[in-house]
Order: structure tokens, then C-alpha cells, then sequence
């Protein structure tokens, strides 16, 4: 064996060597891709309704307060998981229910709490939202987050 790298050699080492992490780098990210799109997604409930409710998220800037999925800020309850917490899972109609009488008692006015402000939903939007937060409840989150209140 050489005692001394030749340019030539460290260049194909280099090469190599990138070709080589390249290489598991892209199979990492199908492998994630795959795993995501298979497995933690609920896709099949994606409708028109989930997909209007998030556009009801972010048109009201709830991210700005509330986290979901453990996205966004810390401000507010984690929204991921309300519906298992409210018991409403299960029931569309007790979700919309519930979210709308939640809703449309803001601000609560309760001395020392921080007060969400009144947005003035139609109920087609709350129903929208709830179906959102109903299909977040669906999501494959491996334990996240760590506790039921958020």
C-alpha cells in the first residue's frame, strides 16, 4: 500500500464517499416517505370537510396560540388530541357540539385565565374544525403527546 494519497485518490475517495451517503440518504427519506404516507397518515379520511376545516385553522391564526401535533406555539392547549380528551372521538356530532358550545362561549371571561378571543364562526365553519381536529385525532402520532392534557 502507498504511504501517500495521490490527488487522484482523494478525489475518488470523495466522490465515493458521496455517491455512497447520497445514496443512503435517499433511501432513508423513500423509507420515510413511505412510512408516513402507509402508516401515521389516516388518508382515506382526508374529505372535503377536514380540508375545509384547516383552512378554517389558518385563516384564524390558530396556530399563532394553540400547538397541534406539537407544532405551534405554546401558548394554548395542544389541539391534537382535544377530541379523545373531550370524550367526543367517536361521535361527529357531539364533537361539532361541543367545539361550537366551547366556541361560542369565548372570551370566558374567568378572572386569572388567558382569554381566546371570539372569532365569529359560521357553523359550517366549526363543524369544518371539528371534522379537522376529529381527523388529527386519527394520526399516528407514537405516543405524542407525551400526556393527555397536551
Amino acid at each position: 500500500m502507498r504511504e501517500v494519497l495521490t490527488k487522484s485518490m482523494a478525489r475518488n475517495i470523495f466522490y465515493g464517499g458521496s455517491l455512497f451517503f447520497i445514496v443512503i440518504f435517499l433511501g432513508l427519506s423513500w423509507n420515510s416517505h413511505k412510512y408516513i404516507v402507509n402508516t401515521s397518515t389516516d388518508a382515506k379520511g382526508l374529505t372535503a370537510s377536514v380540508v375545509a376545516g384547516k383552512r378554517v385553522w389558518e385563516a384564524n391564526g390558530c396556530i399563532d396560540c394553540h400547538t397541534i401535533l406539537g407544532e405551534g406555539a405554546y401558548y394554548a392547549p395542544e389541539l391534537g388530541n382535544v377530541m379523545k380528551r373531550w370524550d367526543v372521538q367517536n361521535d361527529p356530532e357531539a364533537a361539532y357540539e361541543t367545539l361550537k358550545g366551547w366556541m361560542e362561549a369565548q372570551p370566558s371571561g374567568t378572572e386569572g385565565r388567558r382569554q381566546m378571543p371570539q372569532f365569529n364562526l359560521t357553523d359550517k365553519q366549526i363543524r369544518d374544525l371539528a371534522n379537522f381536529l376529529l381527523w388529527t385525532g386519527t394520526i399516528n402520532t407514537q405516543g405524542w403527546p407525551p400526556n393527555n392534557a397536551g
